[in-house]
């Protein structure tokens, strides 16, 4: 044991009180960067020209003073951002399109990681002539790289062969050498022969922490301290369907998550399901995701009794998964927790109710629902404004809205258990989810607590419709896949947490690189880009859009916010870079601004529920 002196104490502690005061003045700095004003005035800066090709990734330097960009020509771009210059033009070596590049930590920004359509992993060490690793292991297409900033010399790859590697520069490598242990994860063994990894992320600040995102609507976050890495194995067992789990990878090491209405829907309306991208917040506690063929979603991974999945009612009372959605926020039982039912709201927030009732009588029900979020963040403990909400979403009816309605629902009821409306739209919900044996649970419950509400035409309807599902199956909105699966993976399915928030407006239908970002010191907006070549700009905790821009003439993938001031870099279709900053407030007209955000957002739904081909013809033009 070390003998530590008490002044080597007092010295520790003044460092680490210097540090932490370095650390609150940065944040500081940072928070003035990205304000509300600066994002209102947010256009185009510059266009960086250089690639020949789609620019499929961007990456900021620690410090954020240069850009690393790479694309289907196959090069890699260092940019001076501030100079829009070129520091460097990398011919990789890539035979494919290049999706994912890293600075590796602690190198002085001097090693950079590549991985491509190729299937390689290259790595190079720009004060050296040759590749110092080039790595062959993969069979599928390299989709992302990671780097935990943390961790000097190591690395991950996630690839279209369902391979998660771990690379350490430090040792020798030789592909395809069964010897060598370099597979972290191996997503065929749980989720069958078709499995792909799509991206991927590290913690920030818990490295030992990992996500996975993967062509299904799970999202899968492991603890790399738990799994001993194994042998790739003879090629063979990619083509086989998931056998024992591997031994390698600890029932308790996995967590799941999952936006409950998505359980059984791996496909819907020819669209497929497919994480295109997530990424942590800055403290470590959420993680953002953007679901291919779906919408955005924020899930916290601290608190799951806060969000379980809303399935599983039963009749003693609130006492299932599906009852306990909210039932255990923050420790309270349901008798202290309606005790915060905010019953008359405060003028400002009545106003908006007002506003958002009126928005819903004239039928324009995404602008009614903007207007109850807004309402909800002044006032999150009034039973009035989620039972408003959920009716708006039900005639709203995006992807997701009744599965919304319903969580709405039940905060409604926990807040006000004598809800009357919240109740009977709870039965319907639970109808159009196809869960047609919860439904008739509810609503038997909701006749016997409201038996002068038994004979009303609405709920005659609904009782017959729900006997009508009953009778020809129950609940059909289960799972039909035919893909033999681990039971240590039917076992993480079963415990998936759901989502905490979720931002609509976007399309992502046609390509599987597509971004969704935090910008600002504190997360305070969400970005991502759409396939109808805008980008969108939500606030983190209202969940509205206010502000969509003009990105690409065709799709916007890329999204990465410098980390220290309010600059944005994008990237789609185009060959080209855009720098994206605050404008002088001279009065000019901003041309890259949409003016209408729900007409822009409603187009996208109805974008996003085309048919293929139609999609397809509009991104033609």
């Amino acid at each position: 044991m070390l003998n530590v002196h008490d002044k080597d104490y007092r010295v520790l502690d003044l460092v680490r009180q210097r540090e932490i005061q370095d650390s609150v003045a940065r944040a500081v700095s940072q928070k003035l960067h990205v304000t509300e004003n600066l994002i209102s005035r947010l256009g185009l800066e510059k266009e960086l020209v250089g690639h020949k090709g789609c620019v499929n990734c961007l990456e900021w330097n620690e410090s954020g003073q240069i850009l690393a960009s790479a694309s289907d020509d196959m090069n890699i771009i260092l940019w001076d951002p501030f100079r829009y210059e070129k520091k460097l033009v990398l011919r990789t070596g890539h035979e494919g399109n290049i999706f994912s590049v890293k600075f590796l930590p602690k190198s002085n920004d001097s090693i950079l990681v590549s991985g491509a359509g190729d299937g390689k992993v290259r790595v190079r060490d720009l004060t050296l002539l040759e590749p110092i690793l080039i790595c062959n292991c993969h069979i599928g297409r390299v989709k992302r790289i990671t780097t935990a900033s943390t961790v000097p010399f190591l690395f991950w790859s996630a690839a279209e062969d369902g391979l998660i590697l771990q690379h350490d520069i430090r040792t020798p490598h030789t592909c395809r050498n069964n010897e060598s242990n370099t597979v972290l994860i191996n997503l065929v063994n749980h989720m069958g022969r078709y499995a792909e990894a799509k991206c991927i992320a590290i913690n920030p600040k818990r490295p030992e922490l990992i996500a996975i995102g993967a062509n299904d609507a799970y999202i899968r976050m492991y603890d790399r301290r738990m799994i001993k890495l194994s042998q790739r194995g003879n090629l063979s067992m990619h083509h086989a369907g998931a056998g024992d789990p591997d031994e390698n990878i600890p029932l308790g090491c996995a967590q799941y998550f999952i936006a409950g209405h998505l359980h059984s829907r791996q496909r819907d309306n020819n669209r497929s399901l497919t994480t295109t991208y997530l990424t942590f917040s800055a403290d470590g506690n959420e993680l953002l995701v953007n679901m291919g063929g779906e919408q955005i979603y924020l899930f916290d991974i601290n608190n799951p009794k806060n969000v379980k999945t809303c399935f599983g009612y039963t009749t003693n009372g609130y006492s299932g998964d599906f009852g306990n959605c909210y039932l255990e926020k923050n420790g309270e039982d349901n008798a202290d927790y309606t005790k915060k039912n905010v019953k008359v709201l405060p003028p400002y927030v009545e106003e908006l109710k007002s506003q958002a009732n009126e928005n819903f009588e004239q039928q324009k029900y995404a602008l009614a629902i903007t207007l109850y979020d807004k309402a909800i963040s002044y006032c999150p403990t009034a039973a009035v404004l989620y039972a408003n909400r959920a009716a708006a979403y039900m005639k709203r009816t995006w992807d997701g809205d009744i599965y919304a309605a319903l969580k709405d629902c039940q905060t409604t009821l926990l807040l006000d258990p004598e809800h009357v409306k919240a109740r009977f739209r709870l039965a319907r919900c639970l109808f159009y989810l196809h869960r047609a044996t919860e439904a008739d649970k509810v609503l038997k419950e909701f006749q016997q607590k409201f038996p002068e509400y038994a004979s009303n035409s609405a709920c005659k309807a609904l009782k017959m419709d729900i006997k009508e599902a009953l009778d020809s199956g129950g609940d059909s909105n289960t799972s039909q896949s035919m893909l033999q699966i681990s039971e240590y993976e039917e076992e993480w399915r079963r415990n998936t947490i759901d989502y905490k928030m979720r931002f609509c407006g976007h399309c992502n239908t046609t390509t599987d690189i597509k971004e969704a970002n935090f910008f600002g010191n504190n997360g305070q907006y969400i970005v991502a880009g759409s396939d109808d070549g805008s980008f969108f700009i939500w606030d983190r905790h209202t969940t509205n859009i206010i502000r969509v821009l003009r990105g690409d003439e065709r799709i916007v993938n890329c999204l990465q916010p410098h980390p220290s001031t309010c600059l944005l870099a994008t990237s789609g279709i185009d060959p080209v870079i855009r720098l994206w900053s605050p404008l002088p407030e001279d009065g000019s007209v901003n041309e890259r601004e949409i003016q209408n955000l729900e007409d822009a957002a409603t187009a996208n739904q109805i974008r996003m529920n085309s048919d293929p081909f139609e999609v397809m013809l509009m991104n033609m033009g």
